[in-house]
């Protein structure tokens, strides 16, 4: 019997078999307990995925299908908000539980974590590291100076413009203690101010049957023909399945989400430490293993009172912003745009401008440039950050080498991987027009999820004690969003053969 009891204590912990670290033991924290206006500084993450999902889908993905196709493909909205916001959840499960990134979740599980690594780090270039959003913002720049959408002869012109609005979006890095809380300030602002925005001008120039077709639309109902459509006759799936993955914010974007949500301090992440910034931010030790604490009755209670938070922040906040952030704007541009216009081009991000401004005036038309502006400059620098951000845990989670460097200050990894990010996005703006790079990312996205849902499901119910795994429910949901991505995958890989 002793001999036995001796084999198994050397057995090492499941979560070190891919070659990290084991996790340390530590207390889980006491969640807040807010009330009121108290919840406002205690959501954050959701804030920050919402805001950079309103500039991709909300303000340029959406609007470009429902031109198109009609409101009857909201439906694909509905259902896509709703898996992305379980998923979501559950990458905060991992962080909640452990206090790290759920990237290094995926990195603890088989073959190695240096194959993880890799390979997520591909896929996360593969979908963000092209600065269409900058080249968008550029477009709409343009339209403010001269008064007109930009055409394949200005492409050199909004170059440069897009590599000045890509520069100045790094600058913002630079200042604050806590990065994370630096962009959750910019994206209250953003959303607060341009959900306001569009709830006003809808409310003053969008028609009564023009909301009534945005409500039948999601659940797939066309109110023009009295039937049900979920899939226009002839559909560009390409941008369908852009529209089904940027709904809300769409695959690696979401996955960044328990980087913030660590940062944030949410749960164990509180333990972790956090990334600061360059210039009025300190050194800051952040740990490159996480922690289990024993699911005691205490401990338990603490761990509902965190679910509590997470539910705001999730529900309440990205699920909500993302279903309003899609109809919001697509109203607009169904109300001032013909039927079946493909805006897609140098000027889709000003494309809404001119046309308001043609009907209603060149004030209401340079308003909504400048909302446009705003939007694409602040979802650059939301996605930009993350990659830095997710690039830099990868690393700092898996070399000894970059731990020690530099005396174990996390920052100089940071601001080198933003560096290099920043040089290869002036390159990459000259590839082609920023709409094609922003549908690419978004369809890589929708293959992102379904590999990383089902990952999920195998590390939050392998690796997390059994008192914190998710239910059957949650469970069945992380496979249907991979099933419902695949799809769209499948029938946009199809009209390529």
């Amino acid at each position: 019997m002793s001999t036995i009891v001796l084999e198994q204590s050397k057995t090492p912990p499941r979560e070190s078999l891919s070659g990290l670290d084991p996790w340390s033991t530590a207390e889980l924290p006491e969640p807040p307990r807010p009330r009121g206006l108290g919840w406002l500084p205690t959501v954050g993450p959701g804030i920050i995925v919402l805001g950079a999902s309103i500039g991709s889908g909300e303000f340029l993905l959406g609007p470009a299908a429902f031109v198109q196709y009609g409101f009857s493909v909201l439906w694909i909205t509905a259902v896509a908000a709703f898996l992305q916001t379980v998923f979501n959840t559950e990458l905060m499960r991992y962080t909640l539980a452990t206090g790290e990134p759920v990237f290094t979740g995926f990195m603890r599980t088989r073959p190695k974590s240096s194959f993880w690594a890799w390979f997520y780090s591909i896929l996360y270039f593969l979908q963000v590291g092209w600065p269409a959003w900058a080249g968008a913002a550029a477009g709409a720049l343009f339209f403010l100076f001269t008064g007109r959408l930009a055409g394949p002869e200005d492409g050199d012109a909004v170059y440069l413009i897009g590599v000045g609005t890509f520069l100045l979006a790094v600058v913002v890095f630079l200042f604050g203690r806590r990065i994370e809380r630096t962009l959750e300030i910019l994206n209250w602002v953003l959303v607060l101010g341009i959900l306001g925005g569009f709830i006003l001008l809808d409310l003053l120039l969008v028609a009564p049957e023009t909301w009534l077709s945005a409500a039948a639309g999601f659940i797939g109902f066309d109110p023009g023909t009295g039937t049900f459509s979920f899939l226009p006759r002839g559909a560009d799936f390409f941008l369908l399945g852009a529209l089904a993955a940027y709904t809300g914010a769409g695959g690696v974007i979401n996955i960044t989400l328990s980087n913030w949500a660590r940062d944030k301090g949410y749960g164990m992440g509180q333990v972790a430490g956090y990334i600061p910034a360059a210039v009025s931010g300190k050194k800051v030790q952040l740990a490159h293993t996480g922690f289990r604490f024993e699911p005691t009755p205490e401990a338990m209670e603490r761990w509902r009172g965190w679910w509590r938070i997470v539910r705001a922040d999730q529900w309440g906040v990205y699920f909500l912003g993302a279903a309003l952030g899609m109809v919001l704007p697509g109203i607009l541009y169904v109300t001032f745009l013909p039927a079946g216009t493909d805006i897609r081009g140098f000027g889709v991000a000003a494309a809404l401008a001119q046309a308001m401004e043609s009907q209603v005036g060149r004030l209401v038309g340079l308003l909504v440039a400048l909302m446009g502006v705003w939007i694409l400059v602040k979802v650059q620098l939301d996605i930009m950050e993350g990659m830095a951000r997710a690039i830099t845990d990868i690393l700092w989670t898996g070399s000894r080498r970059v731990r020690a460097w530099r005396g174990g200050d996390v920052r100089p990894i940071y601001y080198g991987v933003l560096g290099l990010l920043v040089v290869w996005g002036a390159i990459a703006m000259r590839l082609t027009q920023p709409i094609f790079l922003l549908q690419l990312s978004a369809n890589i996205a929708g293959i992102i999820l379904i590999i990383a849902s089902l990952h999920l499901l195998y590390v939050n119910t392998t690796l997390l004690p059994p008192a914190l795994r998710p239910p059957l429910w949650r469970r069945l949901v992380l496979v249907a969003t991979a099933l419902f991505y695949g799809i769209f995958a499948g029938l946009w890989i199809l009209t390529l053969l």
